[in-house]
């Protein structure tokens, strides 16, 4: 039995000109770039694995759950009532059950399973999908699936915690490892006293009778309750990596006492804390001294999820603002059907797919270079980077203009477009903010320069093609070639340029031409503007708003 309509007849009025209650909406199956993207970058089964995941996150039952976990954020319990030490931190069953809908299917394990190729484009397609429903919850999905590659370079340690991580199953329970049926992993670099600059940690390792022991805090931990953490401490070699577990292998709750939990902007369903650890138990994975190298590992693969969970997040707000728009009427005609309406929601969904475009083509790239093709290792070094940088400088920006959309409803916490206007700066800050990312494009250039010529091979083959990315491409080519002092003051520009014309090229070769056109004309030539909404006259505004989606 389905709960009765809301009521719309009131005391003193009737509520009319208001889009009609939350429906179930297949986020995949209306997602008309999502189903192209995959059928173009991805093998068959991704988008079949895909489909339930699909329908579940848009159902009104998981948007509530997002809702909810949002509204009643985690809380620390530092001890049981008879002050015995607890350092945990509870969950609403909202959270729980979100969790199960990721891990349960095996979206955190998928990119390494699938030996016959596809793991990475499945494992993003399903995170942007995922973020649709709750981006909080998505931060322990991200660290535990890429966890795994710093637990590969340690074989003992490999054997010892993979096949828990890639179980697909969510154990919540607080237990030694080998006795759970699912494990989640987080991660703690971050200190008070260095913040991005990792090399001015002061967390201390030392080899005892009993195993590796930690003392020193880290500013940073999210995912408190995660089963392990890959974190970085001083040895005698240098800055190494090490494994923390949360309870030993004796069962008993390791050295790691929280703090207190971040009171964030945004981000609320997940929680962050201010950790110490005090002599905590922990095993030594790579090379002792190189723990920098060794952790990279786990972020380069986390940026690329920090790159794809904007994306989802604006594809959640532009469907958000094109219900109401089209069933709004303002001044004798639906909102939808106003000029400037549909130029912006045009402009929204035109950047909402060359995102799309560019992470599904960076997941390509980590496949291939998996399976060792040297030009798509070459640019798994250098997209994750421009698609970091730029998704999430475009995200604030494209919550408000959605907010505006709505209205004054749009401000208000009961529409998602609040929490995702809150949510919509975390990922630019997380896994290196903006300076260090585009610092960091720097260092590929320098140190990788097949990666940067791996990038031209995307360009050459549309050289010639549209006048607005001739023209951006050789004023590339001229910024490259200042020599490297040069670079460092231009290396935003530099990032956010590489980035669109990539996004430029993956249209012109893959979307409609309606969409590859206007999208090289309002981004890359004069009729180009700061803000969403500006586009050439003649743009085909009904092509673009078609594929919205329903």
């Amino acid at each position: 039995m389905t709960d009765p309509a809301p009521r719309p007849r009131l005391a003193t009025h009737e509520v009319t000109n208001q889009p009609t209650p939350p429906e179930d909406h297949d986020r995949l199956g209306e997602d008309i770039p999502l189903l192209e993207a995959l059928a173009r970058e991805a093998p068959d089964w991704v988008a079949r694995r895909l489909a339930p995941l699909g329908r579940e996150v848009g159902s009104v039952r998981v948007q509530e759950l997002g809702e909810a976990a949002n509204r009643h954020p985690p809380e620390l319990r530092l001890f049981d009532r008879h002050g015995r030490r607890l350092d945990e931190v509870t969950y609403h069953p909202a959270y729980h059950e979100l969790m199960h809908l990721a891990f349960d299917d095996g979206w955190h394990a998928v990119a390494w399973q699938e030996e016959g190729g596809g793991g990475h484009q499945a494992h993003v397609a399903a995170l942007y999908l995922l973020t649709q429903a709750e981006p909080g919850f998505c931060c322990p999905v991200t660290m535990t699936h890429a966890a795994l590659p710093v637990l590969r370079q340690t074989r003992a340690v490999e054997a010892q915690w993979a096949p828990g991580l890639l179980s697909w199953d969510y154990d919540p329970r607080v237990l030694p490892a080998q006795e759970k049926t699912g494990l989640t992993f987080g991660m703690a670099m971050t200190e008070k006293q260095g913040g991005s600059d990792v090399r001015a940690n002061t967390t201390r390792a030392e080899c005892t009778a009993d195993g590796w022991r930690l003392t020193g805090h880290k500013w940073f931990c999210s995912a408190p309750m995660s089963d392990a953490f890959l974190t970085l401490a001083h040895t005698a070699e240098g800055l190494t990596c090490f494994l923390v577990p949360r309870v030993t292998a004796e069962g008993e709750r390791n050295a790691i006492e929280l703090q207190r939990l971040k009171e964030k902007c945004g981000n609320r369903a997940n929680a962050s804390a201010e950790i110490e650890y005090h002599g905590a138990l922990a095993e030594p994975v790579g090379e002792p001294g190189r723990g920098i190298a060794s952790i990279l590992e786990m972020v380069q693969q986390t940026r690329l999820d920090a790159a794809t969970a904007p994306v989802g997040m604006m594809r959640q707000a532009l469907t958000e603002a094109w219900q109401h728009v089209r069933e709004r009427h303002a001044f004798g005609r639906a909102l939808a059907e106003q000029p400037l309406m549909r130029v912006l929601l045009a402009d929204m969904a035109l950047e909402v797919e060359a995102g799309l475009a560019l992470v599904m083509r960076t997941a390509r790239a980590f496949d291939g270079g998996a399976r060792g093709d040297d030009q798509e290792r070459a640019l798994s070094r250098l997209l994750p980077t421009l698609a970091k940088y730029w998704h999430n400088k475009r995200t604030p920006a494209f919550m408000a203009e959605a907010m505006e959309c709505l209205g004054g409803i749009g401000y208000v916490e009961e529409a998602p477009l609040a929490r995702l206007y809150r949510e919509a700066p975390v990922n630019s800050i997380w896994e290196g903010s903006g300076n260090v990312i585009c610092l960091d494009l720097l260092r590929v250039l320098d140190r990788h320069p097949e990666s940067l010529a791996a990038l031209q091979a995307e360009f050459t083959a549309l050289r010639g093609q549209q006048a607005e990315l001739d023209n951006a491409l050789a004023q590339l080519d001229a910024e490259l070639a200042a020599p490297p002092e040069a670079l460092e003051p231009r290396a935003r520009w530099l990032t956010q340029r590489l980035a669109q014309c990539l996004q430029a090229a993956l249209l012109l070769r893959h979307a409609p031409p309606e969409v590859a056109e206007t999208f090289c004309r309002s981004r890359l030539g004069n009729e180009a503007g700061p803000a969403y909404g500006v586009l050439p006259g003649n743009a085909p505004l009904a092509t673009l708003l078609a594929r919205i989606g329903d």
